[in-house]
């Protein structure tokens, strides 16, 4: 049993772009606004600081000093399953596990797909102008990073089938890196299938160099619309607490040892 609830660690990419950290530091704020009562850390995975060893180093160092254990929820801030979420923050995680044996780390399973970034990416289209009477003759873009990896190319496929279901007239999706169509390649195709309006909705979460690729993508191929990235929005922040939610209960209920295998999504 753990005298406190387990701390929710944010994980984020990083970037040498500032922007992107300020953006996952807003996103932590949301999160705390939320459940002042939890506490919420950030590290990130390259370029910026704390690295997760070095925040991991730091709780580790707490539980030594009270003497107890320390559970740990380890959110990533990934809206796919690929390299980052399936290798490399597991790996480090492991690591951490193995040098701190009062730590009790759990990875959370990554943000996507959610009903709940759906209805971010309507809030993103609709601070950037569109109203419910534009979905019909509107074609959205849904432009993702990219990824090597055929289940994240797959999963955003899902996404873009499903959101269409929302009464856009399309929905595609678009990359900026990894595998085509790129963005202003899907924002042509739209607009030769007949489509009055084009939006452009970045399915990422924070600033960098790929989501500014998607905004050039989207002015080469003029789009009518581009939306801000999802960043902070309420929804982020309330999907990860019930991601965080649903990897403590498992931890709660898991034997003290290895790192859990994380819980299927639900929210």
């Amino acid at each position: 049993m753990y005298r406190a609830r387990p701390v929710l660690l944010l994980v984020a990419h990083g970037s040498r772009d500032p922007r992107h950290a300020a953006s996952v530091h807003a996103l932590a704020e949301r999160v705390r606004s939320l459940r002042p009562e939890l506490r919420v850390e950030t590290a990130f995975l390259d370029f910026n600081a704390p690295s997760v060893p070095g925040l991991l180093d730091r709780l580790a160092a707490g539980a030594r000093e009270r003497g107890a254990p320390r559970a740990v929820v380890a959110s990533p801030l990934l809206l796919t399953r690929a390299f980052h979420a399936k290798t490399d923050l597991p790996a480090v995680l492991r690591e951490a596990s193995a040098r701190h044996p009062l730590l009790r780390i759990l990875q959370a399973p990554v943000l996507g797909p959610s009903p709940l970034l759906l209805r971010g990416l309507d809030r993103r289209l609709t601070e950037a102008g569109l109203s419910a009477a534009d979905r019909p003759s509107t074609g959205v873009v849904l432009a993702s990073a990219g990824s090597s990896d055929p289940e994240a190319g797959a999963v955003i496929a899902g996404v873009a089938r499903e959101w269409r279901r929302a009464g856009w007239l399309a929905v595609r999706p678009a990359f900026a890196s990894a595998s085509p169509p790129r963005t202003e390649d899907a924002v042509r195709e739209l607009r030769a299938a007949g489509a009055r309006r084009v939006a452009v909705a970045p399915y990422v979460l924070a600033p960098g160099r790929l989501p500014d690729r998607i905004a050039e993508g989207a002015l080469a191929g003029g789009a009518d619309v581009l939306a801000p990235v999802l960043g902070a929005a309420p929804e982020v922040a309330r999907l990860l607490l019930a991601r965080y939610e649903q990897a403590a209960a498992h931890l709660a209920a898991a034997p003290f040892g290895r790192v859990p295998v994380p819980v299927p999504r639900s929210a």
